[in-house]
């Protein structure tokens, strides 16, 4: 491996100590100090010279620069202007790299697509994600419904595991089915916190988003089928039945929503983590229908 490399303990330690930098809690910067990994990480997610590549957060150019190498062009959203100069200078032999002071929140992915990819162009979407804002980003990608064929981010192994969670399992929720709704989700490869610099509390793993054709169920609305997902989750201890009791109070009474669990084939002593995207969807489906009446 070329020692010059980027994500590697001294490299990265030059590059912090020549522009003084510090990190910033706020924006949970963490850099990986191992390129082995991010060229797995690259390898898995089938990226060759062919594609384009969007990447949240590069930081100081670790990944980045192995996207440069391996991708045809990459397209870097970095929303720390501190950083600006330090990506100028570690990535300035690569011609195929452009970066923009951008938070990916509020950044036009789409239009960004078309002025910097060509038309036709595989495009996927990587990142080594700051975990307090992990879910916010990556269901804005799922939601703005961009043409790229996969998204593949490091995250805490925790929440990796709640996307890719199935029924009757301690890490399904709502968060499992939003991102199922979408994608098939596939866990890849556990990253320990040690190939991090500052080293994070916990460990991380890639993920693996693949778009759906369409979603696996259909529901009436979507906004009210995730709403509805989120309620039945709202007290994990409690019933489906007293979760939406709560949920609906003053729109319907107790008898209507047992009525209607009895009604879809869910018995109301059910937890919410015990239902399918299925019957969520049927239930879903039938209270929308009932509230609209009210």
């Amino acid at each position: 491996m070329d020692t010059k490399y980027i994500a590697t303990p001294a490299r990265t330690k030059e590059i912090l100590h020549a522009y003084h930098f510090s990190f910033k809690k706020s924006l949970g910067q963490n850099f990986i100090i191992d390129a082995n990994i991010l060229e797995n990480m690259i390898h898995q997610s089938a990226i060759d010279n062919q594609a384009g590549v969007i990447e949240v957060g590069p930081g100081i150019g670790a990944l980045t620069e192995q996207l440069a190498i391996h991708a045809d062009n990459v397209l870097a959203y970095e929303i720390d202007r501190r950083l600006l100069p330090v990506l100028k200078s570690t990535l300035d032999k690569y011609d195929n790299v452009n970066i923009t002071n951008q938070d990916i929140l509020e950044a036009d992915v789409s239009a960004d697509i078309k002025t910097y990819f060509h038309s036709g162009q595989p495009i996927h979407i990587m990142a080594n994600l700051p975990y307090y804002i992990t879910t916010p980003i990556l269901m804005k990608l799922i939601h703005d419904k961009l043409p790229v064929d996969s998204i593949t981010v490091m995250i805490q192994k925790e929440v990796a595991e709640r996307m890719a969670a199935g029924p009757n399992t301690k890490s399904y929720g709502s968060l499992s089915i939003a991102i199922q709704y979408y994608t098939y989700p596939k866990l890849t490869m556990r990253v320990p916190k040690t190939v991090f610099m500052p080293q994070p509390n916990v460990d991380s793993t890639v993920l693996q988003l693949t778009k759906r054709p369409h979603p696996p169920v259909e529901v009436v609305d979507e906004p009210y089928f995730f709403s509805f997902v989120r309620a039945c989750f709202r007290q994990r201890r409690k019933t489906i039945r007293n979760n939406l009791v709560s949920h609906f109070k003053g729109v319907l009474d107790k008898k209507v929503v047992s009525d209607l669990l009895n009604d879809c084939m869910i018995e109301e002593s059910r937890r919410g983590e015990s239902l399918d995207m299925e019957e969520f969807a049927r239930a879903a489906n039938a209270f929308y229908e009932r509230t609209l009446r009210n």
